[in-house]
C-alpha cells in the first residue's frame, strides 16, 4: 500500500529526505528502512511542538478518523448546529485533510466555523507536519476544541501523530460491523466510536450493534461507543456531552501541569516500516 500511495514521503516532509535535506544521506545498505524510522521521528518532534500549541491556547484537538464517506463532514456540521441551541456552547475550528478539492473545508465555513484545508495528494492521512502548517493559518484565540477530520482511511490515520489529544473514529452502519476485526489498528486507538448514520439501522438487516460493539472490546478498547445519525439529528446529545467532559478533563490536566497523549498504534508505524526491510 504505502509504496503507491506515497504515505511515508509527504509534501510536508520531503525536504527532509531530498538532497541537502536533513535525511537525505544515510548509511549504506539500511537507506529505506533508516529514513523511514528518521521520518517518523521527526514527525513525532513536530507533533510534540503543535501539542505545546495547542496547549498553550488550551485547545482541545481531535482527532476524526473513518473510512471515506461514513459522515464526518456531515458530523461536523451538525456539531456547529447543535452548539447553536446548547445553553454551554464551546467554540471549534476545523482543519481538513483530503487528496483533493476544497469541499469539505468549504462546507464548513458556510456555517461561520474556521476551516483550513489540507490536500495531500497521494498522501493517505496527515502527518504533524501538514497539521502544523495548516496552524500557521488557524488562530486558535478564543477556540475550545480543533477537530483534524483526517483523509478517509481505515489504517494509516491512527499510525501518525499529530500533535492532537483524543481519536474518534466513525464506523458507518452501511460499512459493516465486522470493520473493526479487519482493521484493529484504527478502533483500538479509538478513544470512542461512534456508529454514524444509525438512522438506517432499520433497514438494514446485516449490521448488528452488540457485534460491532463486541469486535471492539475484542480489542480491548473499553471506550464508549454511541449510535449517532448527523442528519437525522439523532444522539447528537450524547456527542455534544462527550466532548464538553473531555473539555474539561483535558483542562484539569492542564492544570496540573500535563497534557493529554494520543493512542498511537505502533504496529500501524511497523507495518510501514516493514514494507521497506
Amino acid at each position: 500500500m504505502c509504496d503507491t500511495c506515497g504515505c511515508n514521503v509527504t509534501d510536508a516532509n520531503r525536504n527532509l529526505v531530498e538532497a541537502g535535506g536533513k535525511h537525505a544521506k544515510t548509511k549504506a545498505g539500511n537507506e529505506a528502512v533508516e529514513v523511514l524510522q528518521n521520518l517518523l521521528h521527526e514527525n513525532n518532534h513536530r507533533a510534540a511542538h503543535n501539542r505545546e500549541h495547542f496547549d498553550k491556547h488550551q485547545v482541545l484537538a481531535i482527532n476524526l478518523m473513518s473510512s471515506p464517506g461514513s459522515g464526518k463532514t456531515a458530523l461536523l456540521e451538525a456539531t456547529i448546529d447543535a452548539l447553536k441551541n446548547s445553553s454551554e456552547a464551546f467554540s471549534i475550528g476545523v482543519i481538513e485533510g483530503d487528496l483533493e478539492t476544497e469541499n469539505d473545508a468549504q462546507r464548513i465555513r458556510d456555517k461561520h466555523i474556521p476551516a483550513i484545508q489540507i490536500t495531500t495528494g497521494s498522501a493517505c492521512h496527515l502527518d504533524a507536519y501538514m497539521v502544523h502548517d495548516a496552524l500557521h493559518e488557524l488562530s486558535l484565540e478564543g477556540l475550545d476544541i480543533v477537530f483534524i477530520e483526517n483523509v478517509g482511511n481505515l489504517v494509516c490515520p491512527a499510525s501518525f501523530d499529530l500533535g492532537h489529544h483524543l481519536n474518534v473514529t466513525l464506523l458507518s452502519v452501511t460499512e459493516g460491523d465486522d470493520k473493526p476485526a479487519k482493521y484493529p489498528v484504527m478502533f483500538r486507538a479509538s478513544d470512542l466510536t461512534l456508529l454514524s448514520k444509525s438512522d438506517l439501522l432499520t433497514v438494514l438487516d446485516d449490521f448488528d450493534v452488540t457485534r460491532a460493539e463486541e469486535n471492539i472490546r475484542n480489542l480491548a478498547n473499553p471506550a464508549p461507543v454511541f449510535q449517532l445519525s448527523a442528519r437525522k439529528n439523532i444522539g447528537m446529545e450524547a456527542w455534544i456531552n462527550w466532548l464538553k467532559q473531555q473539555i474539561q478533563h483535558y483542562k484539569g490536566h492542564l492544570e496540573s501541569g500535563e497534557t493529554v497523549l494520543p493512542k498511537i498504534q505502533k504496529e500501524g508505524q511497523t507495518l510501514h516500516k516493514a514494507r521497506y526491510v
